[in-house]
């Protein structure tokens, strides 16, 4: 997989997260091993998750809990829209893998 997704991949997964509920919340507290851990299962499940901030209203706040998250989790940061952040990790298993990609056509 590539080191960033690419616009029009984002596009597709904000798409497909449309109808999903946020499978995490995240407090005052921030990102705690809690948190990484839950995290880190929902996308080992779903590839796919949105995480919901509680209490956390500032954007560089948010951002820099979504940094800590991508690193300590290894996902990609698809987008954010209001509190809700939507994160993507493609399974190791090829075969078990939901979601596929689109590759750019050329």
């Amino acid at each position: 997989m590539t080191h960033e997704l690419q616009g029009y991949q984002k596009r597709r997964l904000k798409a497909m997260a449309h109808d999903l509920k946020a499978a995490v919340l995240v407090g005052q507290k921030g990102v705690t091993s809690q948190i990484v851990q839950a995290i880190d299962e929902a996308l080992d499940a779903h590839e796919l998750i949105k995480i919901k901030f509680i209490d956390v209203s500032e954007k560089s706040v948010k951002k820099e809990l979504i940094d800590e998250i991508k690193e300590q989790t290894a996902c990609f940061f698809v987008g954010m829209t209001g509190h809700v952040a939507i994160l993507f990790r493609e399974r190791q298993d090829p075969e078990k893998r939901k979601i596929v990609l689109p590759e750019r056509k050329t």
